[in-house]
């Protein structure tokens, strides 16, 4: 699809067997002071459910894959998609309701504010965890991997991040072009793993407290089991970006200013 995004921010929600959620979802999104700076984009990762009749009926530029491909596959395309419209700014969010949408305009005002050396931020994460934020409850399960999480980050970067698996993101369009390219992002579960390799880039991120809401229908991706597992291959995949840009330097800075410019 070829031409330019007629607004500045692109909004891209993935989502899978959503039905009972995204309507409401929708409904915020849809209001003027949004709408005014924003589109939307449904990623539809192969819903077994309405999803899809959903955003049709909505009128919002739809996505649909025909065989679940994942979640970082989901977003990786709405990237691609926002660089071919030329989009200044994305913002993702989930489909399930727990990002309030108030979030946005916050996100989106950090997103163009200069700090105190007249620069703009690359990533602008929205945190659950920060003075300002709402009150969020979660497992013990989850709280153990936030700490690892935290804790791996500020080893090797020396920056303290928060909220390092928020799906919440604002990603400026030299953000968003250099996960667009193949193998710069994680195709299933991009979260703290994605941190690590920007902060060693040399991007620019910021945090900024954000409101949730616990998740009132359907499943997350995240219950059961699957927590544990997520957690364990988390840990590898941020050891191994690790090594990549730290020991075998086979991505530097240097070589993104080429990539990018």
């Amino acid at each position: 699809m070829d031409g330019r995004g007629q607004k500045e921010v692109l909004i891209i929600i993935p989502a899978y067997n959503e039905e009972k959620n995204i309507t409401k979802v929708l409904d915020k999104l849809e209001q003027p002071e949004i709408q005014k700076f924003s589109d939307v984009l449904v990623m539809n990762d192969a819903s077994k459910d309405a999803t899809n009749w959903i955003v049709k009926e909505r009128h919002h530029t739809l996505v649909t894959h025909v065989f679940n491909l994942g979640y970082g596959s989901a977003l990786q395309l709405g990237y691609k998609y926002a660089i071919r419209r030329d989009y200044k700014y994305v913002i993702q969010m989930d489909a399930d309701g727990q990002h309030d949408v108030c979030n946005i305009k916050e996100i989106y005002r950090e997103l163009k504010r200069r700090d105190e050396h007249g620069i703009e931020p690359d990533i602008v994460l929205a945190s659950r965890f920060m003075p300002g934020s709402s009150d969020y409850d979660t497992t013990m399960v989850k709280k153990f991997a936030y700490r690892l999480f935290r804790f791996m980050i500020k080893t090797v970067t020396g920056r303290k991040i928060a909220d390092p698996t928020t799906g919440l993101q604002g990603l400026n369009r030299r953000t968003v072009l250099y996960y667009s390219q193949y193998g710069h992002f994680d195709d299933k579960y991009p979260d703290a793993n994605m941190i690590m390799q920007m902060l060693l880039l040399g991007f620019q991120i910021r945090e900024i407290p954000a409101v949730m809401h616990p998740r009132t229908k359907g499943y997350s991706m995240h219950s059961g089991w699957k927590p544990v597992m997520y957690m364990f291959r988390m840990f590898f995949s941020i050891l191994a970006i690790v090594f990549k840009i730290k020991v075998f330097k086979l991505e530097t800075e240097e070589k993104l200013s080429n990539e990018l410019y």
